[in-house]
């Protein structure tokens, strides 16, 4: 795909509208790179204008981390639930089916943790989860 100015005007609004990216998710900002840089497919093309439609509309929303339910993934790698890190994945492991079980098994740790009233962290959802599972943890 060759770039034109309607492909880097778009990508300037989506980086204006969110934050110079901050607030898309990691995959999304690399679909907005390549884009820019002329690396798209027809398919990845439909896939950054739906993008650009979605952000300008003021409709995006990051996906879902491994489409669980109010986790998500920063540019830095740290898993975000509810909004708070419990967890740091390397990518581009963060995206292996192995990382996706991991990050199922943090989901279940957070719903347990938040039904225990025990503030979330990663100390909570990792360094201390044994303590916690045993009833031992005095937070």
């Amino acid at each position: 795909m060759k770039t034109d100015a309607s492909t880097c005007d778009k990508a300037i609004a989506i980086l204006q509208a969110t934050s110079d990216g901050d607030k898309l998710a990691p995959l999304d900002l690399a679909l907005v790179e390549s884009a820019v840089n002329g690396f798209l497919s027809e398919n990845g093309i439909k896939a950054f204008d739906k993008l650009h439609e979605t952000v300008v509309a003021g409709e995006y929303r990051q996906p879902w981390f491994h489409n669980i339910e109010n986790m998500t993934i920063d540019h830095e790698g740290y898993i975000h639930w509810k909004g708070i890190v419990v967890e740091h994945y390397e990518r581009p492991w963060a995206y292996s089916e192995e990382a996706k079980e991991s990050a199922l098994e943090l989901a279940r740790r957070c719903k347990i943790l938040e039904n225990k009233c025990i503030p979330l962290s990663v100390t909570t959802s990792i360094w201390r989860w044994e303590q916690i599972e045993k009833g031992e943890y005095e937070g």
